[in-house]
């Protein structure tokens, strides 16, 4: 009897078990269409937001770079009258693989660089205040004012003159970037950029805006070519702000800073205008500034060649110096 009356009982479950299951069912294909609705509406934003935090992850986890050299940019001579502070090429940093030179200059006419030859690098002038001339011997001239670049490969060999446009200060920086040695007899050739042409990234709050005058800063990409692969950001912070940024790995990274007071480092090394900052290994690079300020980050990749240089000849040996002078003078260039 007990069997029995179990036996019976199991059906009568399962029946109403099938019958809840059924209603259930319909009310879900009832829901269906404002699921989906939903899902349209709602998937954009949630991927967004996870891509931002993602980013954001990968920024904060990432291994930042320590500063494991501070050069103190001395004023010194250069060209005809002109002043140049001097971070990379003095005797305190000779060069950073593939930087060779970094000039801060501040020129008043009559004072300026005359004509004078370049062979196997590049140079590349930025102005901050003030406008320069510049004219060649491949029939080549004009004039770059704030915010203009100038980014001149002078490969296999040429004679420039750079002078002060205006009565007033002429103020900008000079970078000497390294050709590798296949580059290095290139024919000669010029990128220039307008101010307007520079684009500008800012970060997410508006507190930092980056000139980015070459390679990417906050997904922003410059149009120049760097024939040696080269980041170069002209970064200002508002107010007090933490500027992040990824650089990848094997560059060789630092900045200089040109107003304002910066740390960076895990022993909050400070920066005032006219320090340099050379970063070791790692994957980004955190810069932390007390109010307003302004500095420039630079990063290339190194060419892990030998360097023999002579003034403004940069090749691989001595003997290719030797043949750039015999080429100069016998008006080879």
């Amino acid at each position: 009897m007990f069997r029995r009356r179990g036996s019976e009982a199991r059906p009568q479950k399962v029946k109403g078990f099938q019958k809840r299951s059924r209603v259930r069912a319909n009310r879900f294909l009832y829901l269906l269409p404002v699921i989906l609705l939903l899902a349209t509406f709602l998937y954009p934003r949630f991927l967004s937001f996870v891509t931002r935090r993602s980013i954001h992850t990968i920024t904060s986890m990432a291994a930042f770079r320590d500063v494991k050299k501070v050069v103190i940019a001395r004023e010194q001579a250069e060209g005809v009258g002109a002043r140049v502070r001097r971070s990379i090429g003095g005797l305190e940093l000779r060069n950073l693989d593939p930087f060779l030179l970094l000039d801060e200059f501040n020129v008043s006419r009559p004072a300026g660089f005359p004509d004078h030859p370049h062979r196997g690098m590049q140079t590349v002038t930025y102005m901050l205040e003030g406008a320069f001339k510049h004219e060649d011997n491949k029939g080549h001239k004009g004039t770059i004012g704030v915010g203009d670049l100038q980014w001149m490969t002078a490969g296999r060999g040429i004679v420039h003159s750079e002078m002060p446009a205006t009565d007033g200060k002429n103020i900008g920086l000079q970078l000497w970037v390294n050709l590798a040695a296949k580059d290095k007899m290139t024919k000669p050739q010029y990128q220039e950029l307008l101010a307007k042409d520079v684009p500008t990234a800012k970060n997410e709050d508006g507190s930092i805006e980056v000139k980015v005058i070459a390679g990417k800063c906050y997904d922003v990409e410059s149009e120049v070519f760097t024939q040696t692969p080269t980041l170069y950001w002209d970064v200002q912070t508002l107010k007090g702000a933490t500027f992040e940024q990824q650089i990848p790995s094997e560059y060789n990274a630092f900045i200089y800073v040109l107003s304002g007071k910066v740390t960076s480092g895990r022993k909050d090394e400070e920066g005032e205008h006219g320090t340099c900052m050379v970063f070791g290994p790692g994957e980004a690079v955190q810069i932390k500034s007390e109010g307003k300020a302004r500095f420039v980050v630079l990063a290339g990749q190194p060419l892990n060649e030998p360097v023999v240089q002579h003034g403004p000849f940069v090749m691989n040996t001595r003997e290719q110096i030797a043949e750039a002078f015999r080429d100069y003078s016998a008006g080879k260039f």
